[in-house]
């Protein structure tokens, strides 16, 4: 569903994502781990078409993003870290807007809010005004919009950011249970997500996978059971150099 081949990003002389191959196929959940500025979000960004690479390519659901990249947005529910939202909406006044931006019309429409709002918990607020929402309900609403089409990838940039614990529990159990018809690939910096929502993980550090495996293979890996172990193991390198 997701085929990443030698994808890398240049910025000037940084380069932010250094030729990175993976793939997520259907029924599978991608934690994609690794520290701020590893180039998670520069990646997601590629693959859903808002940055083009300096080389290599993605491909969703076989389509290329660089040759096709229309049509491979059709495929992608994505959700960016700090989506944007209209807080002068209401919410479903927002996922109306969002519906017919991605083509969607008459019953089909108001079809596709109505199941986000059922999907996201959101039927509580649906006419309430955005900007009187809390954080974690704003969040929901974020996530609905990616929903909207029924897409068979989505992309969701730290998902879990800034809710509470009641919240992200909600957000992971969603995940996980979407993962089991879609293909998912979803950034963290939380270590405690991949048990949580993964059946499958990779850490990027400084553009590069540094691990890739099941959340049982990595804690293997660890040699001590302790993911955060093996996650400071490969990605404090430029500390370790600095100190």
């Amino acid at each position: 569903m997701i085929e990443v081949e030698s994808l890398t990003k240049q910025f000037g002389s940084k380069r932010a994502v250094d030729h990175l191959t993976f793939t997520v196929k259907k029924g599978e959940v991608l934690g994609f781990l690794g520290p701020n500025g590893a180039g998670k979000s520069t990646t997601m960004r590629m693959i859903t078409g808002f940055l083009p690479p300096t080389s290599g390519d993605a491909r969703v659901c076989g389509i290329s993003v660089i040759d096709n990249p229309k049509e491979a947005k059709t495929k992608v529910g994505y959700l960016p870290e700090s989506a944007p939202l209209y807080h002068d909406m209401t919410v479903i006044g927002f996922l109306k807007f969002c519906a017919s931006i991605r083509g969607l019309k008459g019953s089909a429409k108001n079809d596709a809010v109505e199941r986000a709002i059922e999907t996201c918990f959101l039927g509580s607020v649906a006419r309430q005004s955005i900007d009187t929402l809390s954080k974690g309900y704003r969040h929901r609403t974020c996530l609905a919009q990616a929903l909207l089409h029924d897409p068979e990838v989505l992309i969701l940039d730290e998902p879990t950011d800034g809710l509470d614990p009641n919240q992200k529990h909600e957000v992971r159990q969603l995940i996980k249970r979407l993962g089991e018809s879609k293909a998912i690939l979803f950034s963290t910096h939380i270590l405690e997500e991949v048990e949580a929502s993964c059946t499958r993980a990779v850490i990027v550090d400084r553009g590069k996978i540094v691990a890739d495996g099941t959340p049982a293979q990595l804690l293997e890996q660890s040699g001590n059971g302790s993911l955060t172990d093996l996650f400071r193991r490969l990605t404090t390198r430029d500390t370790e150099e600095a100190a």
